[in-house]
């Protein structure tokens, strides 16, 4: 039906799928299915077509991995698959792969005021560079800007640069997590898994035995305030999102706004809302000022990466978004 796409967002765990209006860019009839149950992508997006018992000639599905070519390997999930091969199983006359963050960025022209929380700085620069980061399951990292009327999506894999530890305390941290991990990245401690890492490392510190905990036990303790270690590890997590976010601000001086996406951090929004996030997120000596007006803004909108693979695919139609 021309009146449709089909629109996905495949992460580390979850599979979103939906169908986006082709002339309103609204989404409808979302549904969300473990990745961890299905043996591939085509399995599940074959189930949700017959759900709605609707027929589809174009889709837009955002992964969390690179794209660079047809063969797709997820990073944070076994499914690997080529691009050609899915669209004719599926019957498609137009298939978009899409980086998963490039998606939520495409989704920032359809937001409104309901649908982000700002913290901090002033209004945005029309204009200017956007940033997007988010932690999930992974880091991601997308910038956005508009040229000539067309919005334009820089994809990335920011999440994948150098931890950079700013005093004796995450030198720390960072020394006891190379032993662990060959390669210490931002996401390795921006995530959910990092979340953990940030906790074993801090009991380390220590000369204490970490308990075996998941990320949504760190939080509850950390809020609840049952356990030091805990509320250590996310009041230090708050501070690393506001450090990474000041740095990627400075890599390409997004006077048009600094976004949070990803699902860790409306879990702990109140903890997050009163945490030094914003005065890490200035904390860069000279350059201090140069960041105080540039606006943070978390997105509290539930799907944005439905909703911004709809905007891609329908700009590249020919509709103005």
């Amino acid at each position: 039906m021309k009146n449709y796409i089909l629109v996905g967002d495949i992460g580390g765990t979850n599979v979103r799928l939906a169908l986006c209006n082709t002339y309103t860019g609204k989404i409808y009839k979302i549904c969300i299915y473990s990745g961890k149950k299905y043996k591939n992508i085509e399995q599940v997006i074959q189930k949700y077509l017959n759900k709605q018992n609707i027929k589809i000639i174009q889709a837009c599905i955002a992964i969390a991995c690179p794209i660079t070519q047809d063969w797709i390997s997820m990073t944070n999930h076994s499914w690997k698959f080529s691009i050609k091969n899915i669209q004719q199983k599926l019957q498609l006359k137009q298939l978009e792969i899409i980086n998963d963050f490039t998606a939520i960025s495409m989704a920032i022209p359809m937001l409104t005021k309901k649908d982000i929380i700002q913290f901090g700085g002033k209004e945005p620069i029309q204009g200017k560079p956007i940033v997007i980061y988010g932690a999930g399951t992974g880091l991601g990292v997308s910038h956005l800007i508009k040229i000539n009327h067309h919005w334009i999506s820089f994809p990335g894999e920011g999440g994948h640069v150098d931890f950079a530890s700013s005093n004796r305390e995450e030198d720390t941290i960072l020394s006891i997590l190379r032993t662990e991990i060959k390669h210490v990245s931002a996401e390795k401690v921006l995530s959910g898994p990092g979340l953990v890492n940030l906790y074993r490392a801090i009991v380390k510190s220590q000369g204490k035995i970490p308990n075996s905990l998941l990320p949504q036990q760190i939080t509850k303790q950390a809020i609840q305030k049952t356990c030091q270690d805990s509320y250590k590890t996310l009041s230090l997590f708050c501070t690393l999102m506001g450090r990474f976010g000041g740095n990627l601000a400075l890599n390409m001086g997004t006077f048009g706004g600094v976004y949070i996406a990803g699902g860790i951090i409306p879990k702990f929004l109140q903890f997050f809302s009163q945490s030094n996030f914003r005065e890490a997120f200035e904390d860069k000596g000279r350059f201090t000022k140069y960041l105080k007006n540039i606006p943070v803004y978390l997105i509290t909108h539930k799907q944005p990466g439905l909703l911004g693979a709809g905007t891609h695919i329908r700009q590249n139609m020919g509709f103005k978004i």
